[in-house]
């Protein structure tokens, strides 16, 4: 469960700006859509001013109405134990946030987006063969080296090359590929702290 709204939370909040035609909701999910916005408008948003800060604003909301979240699901008929739950319904979500047009979900959402100084700095390249996609509710390609070390990069939002790994990945196992990456943090509330992570910003096969 914990797990499923932090999914949840990463792919709401992370979700791309845009016109969002008014969707037709169901009783469950008007009511965790209302109930959202009103958490996200009671903030104070001047305290908050990071990627992280944002993330972690959010998914404190989302874990305040846990139990309304599973209304929600039982009522799309989601198995709320599936980790590719929370990405599907987080997106549902932020498009109805978006139609809503929830002033203060777009602000925490437009941080989420925002490179600062301090991400930029973090930009590096890793290059190995791949072995597999992970899905852990969000994908992580995973590389190997000559060591036989493994690396995992969190697949969060589109990057340069994205388009190669919607498919069939079997054909690609074994070959070598660079990797660029940005070090970011997510919060996890079952750590109640934040886990850092390596995001993919570009892949290139070599």
């Amino acid at each position: 469960m914990k797990r499923f709204l932090l999914c949840l939370a990463l792919t709401a909040i992370s979700a791309t700006i845009s016109y969002a035609q008014t969707p037709v909701m169901g009783l469950a999910e008007k009511k965790i859509t209302d109930t959202l916005c009103d958490c996200v408008t009671r903030l104070d948003l001047s305290k908050i001013k990071t990627r992280e800060e944002a993330i972690a604003a959010y998914t404190d909301c989302i874990a305040r109405h846990a139990d309304l979240f599973t209304d929600f699901a039982k009522e799309r008929n989601e198995d709320v134990m599936n980790e590719s739950t929370g990405e599907k319904l987080g997106m549902v979500i932020a498009k109805d946030l978006l139609a809503k047009n929830c002033q203060p979900f777009i602000k925490l959402s437009l941080l989420t987006v925002k490179k600062d100084d301090a991400n930029a700095n973090l930009s590096s390249v890793s290059a190995g063969r791949f072995k597999r996609i992970d899905n852990k509710g969000f994908n992580y390609i995973v590389l190997i080296d000559n060591n036989k070390q493994e690396t995992s990069f969190l697949w969060l939002r589109q990057f340069t090359g994205s388009e190669n790994f919607t498919g069939d990945m079997t054909s690609y196992v074994g070959k070598e590929m660079k990797i660029g990456w940005q070090e970011i943090e997510v919060y996890l509330p079952q750590a109640k702290g934040y886990y850092k992570v390596k995001e993919i910003t570009s892949i290139s096969i070599l």
